[in-house]
């Protein structure tokens, strides 16, 4: 049912927003916890999504639905809902544009038990390792009693948005649902909503169709028809959509039908049980690197001085550096990077001393423990390295684990080589952002499992993640490679990561939808 208001004319709706809040308590001494103030504070992200909406203009009524992901998150919900006012005021759980850069956002307090199961329990340890295929398939998954509880939380809370946008949009509206968190929203909404023009965006991979099949069939059926409820899926690359295409059709079957073979824009078209026929166009949107932000951020002073400080720790002008930089993200592949650093260091003995790996990763999901243990395995193979090959002189690898984004634009301007070597990855935007930003030109060594591949292959040293002793010959071939081109090939790799700016990325996607 249609909102009492007015509506948004275009809608956004993400697990995370594009503000988040911490809160802390203040008052008396020894008050604390005892009926003292608490205060809020926000912090704004970044990001596509942020670009992206911003460029639509001031004229178009927008809205940014998101979850509230903690305890400061929620309390801004509840002082949002208690002050809204009535009539055409901000919705209940519209947050103060003060802290939203002008936007309009609304936050969804979902139980926190809720979120939790569908967050960590399905979305990621279960949709996140299936598309990225992690499972160590003689142990896992496991698709038990427990998993099917979690489920239901996963259904209820993409319900919740559903609902809140259905809500919220005007007749008509445009609605583009994002990720793998969200993938049951477009059918839900459709169902509730069918004026409504709904765009589905993947930000991950998507798995092979024999992947896929290890969920139970009938969690296929439901995630397939999720998506195919909007009216445009849109993909990072070509590979990922056709994945797409070939897992419905399986999970489907005779409910499920390519139409218009050969199109340039194909499409698939639904029957869900009992329903006419709806038809689901496919697209492909390889979001970029924007430029203009990342060279005029890379240059200010906080940037300049951890240049100095990262230039202190390789010590010296003439060692040469191979740069990463993740989040200990499993799917990352850190392990195998620095073990391919190792092999290079034992084949290629003239690199002792004038190579540093500068390795920023970045921790990530600490809640889960398959991912702490990851980070622990991340430092203890660096140690060995430095403790088998460092000299009083030179630390081999030079690990940061704490999250700092003006010294990455240092390591990224440092850059000699760039390594960027996931098992599997939606797009990685690393390998798109080094090129733009390296003060000297640098080789990218580009696992073939990227997203970027697609874009960026012809001009990068292309790897199997899995291959250890082809990582290290790639990373020689690297330090190797004739500056000359060197910088041709980063000058046509920066052309290729920045032809499809967040903005544009954003805009187009939108344009299809409503045109």
């Amino acid at each position: 049912m249609v909102s009492e208001r007015s509506g948004a004319e275009v809608l956004v709706a993400s697990n995370r927003g594009p503000v988040s809040y911490t809160l802390a308590e203040t008052g008396p001494p020894g008050q604390a916890g005892q009926g003292a103030a608490r205060a809020l504070t926000a912090k704004r992200g970044g990001g596509g999504l942020v670009s992206g909406l911003s460029a639509i203009g001031p004229g178009t009524d927008a809205v940014w639905v998101c979850a509230a992901l903690g305890d400061g998150d929620r309390e801004a919900v509840r002082r949002a809902a208690h002050g809204a006012p009535a009539g055409d005021g901000p919705a209940a759980g519209e947050l103060d544009p003060a802290d939203t850069g002008g936007r309009r956002v609304r936050m969804l307090d979902i139980p926190a038990d809720i979120h939790a199961a569908a967050y960590n329990g399905i979305a990621n340890s279960v949709l996140w390792f299936v598309h990225h295929m992690l499972y160590q398939t003689p142990l896992e998954p496991v698709f038990d009693t427990e998993f099917r509880a979690q489920w239901a939380s996963y259904e209820t809370y993409n319900a919740a948005f559903a609902d809140a946008l259905a809500d919220g949009a005007a007749p008509g509206a445009a609605v583009l649902v994002q990720d793998y968190h969200l993938a049951l929203v477009p059918g839900m909404l459709r169902e509730r909503r069918p004026d409504l023009r709904i765009a589905h965006f993947s930000h991950t991979p998507w798995a092979p169709a024999e992947y896929f099949a290890m969920l139970p069939d009938d969690i296929q059926r439901q995630l397939a028809l999720g998506i195919l409820g909007a009216d445009r899926a849109n993909f990072l690359t070509r590979r990922w959509a056709a994945n797409f295409m070939a897992c419905a059709a399986t999970a489907l079957g005779a409910d499920c039908a390519p139409a218009h073979p050969g199109d340039d824009a194909p499409a698939l078209v639904s029957y869900p049980a009992g329903r006419p026929a709806h038809t689901t166009r496919i697209g492909v949107h390889g979001l970029g690197a924007d430029a203009g932000f990342l060279r005029e951020r890379a240059h200010r002073p906080d940037v300049d001085e951890r240049l100095a400080a990262l230039r202190a720790q390789i010590g010296g002008p003439d060692r040469r550096t191979i740069v990463r930089v993740d989040r200990t993200e499993l799917s990352k592949n850190i392990v195998r990077g620095l073990l391919a650093f190792r092999r290079l260091l034992a084949d290629h003995p003239e690199w002792r001393e004038r190579v540093v790996h500068l390795a920023f990763a970045y921790p990530s999901r600490q809640d889960l423990a398959v991912y702490r243990d990851y980070t622990a395995e991340v430092e203890r193979v660096a140690g060995d390295i430095n403790a088998e090959y460092g000299t009083p002189g030179w630390q081999p690898v030079v690990l940061h684990v704490k999250d700092d984004f003006a010294r990455s634009l240092a390591a990224y301007r440092l850059a000699d080589v760039a390594l960027v070597n996931p098992i599997r990855d939606g797009m990685n935007l690393v390998a798109k952002e080094i090129p733009v930003v390296s003060d000297g030109g640098c080789a990218l060594v580009l696992s073939r499992e990227a997203g970027a591949h697609e874009e960026l292959g012809a001009d990068a040293l292309t790897v199997n993640p899995y291959d250890i002793t082809g990582t290290a010959r790639a990373l020689h071939e690297a330090l190797t490679m004739p500056h000359g081109e060197r910088a041709a090939r980063t000058e046509r790799l920066a052309a290729a990561a920045t032809a499809l700016p967040p903005d544009r990325w954003f805009l187009d996607q939108l344009r299809e939808l409503t045109g």
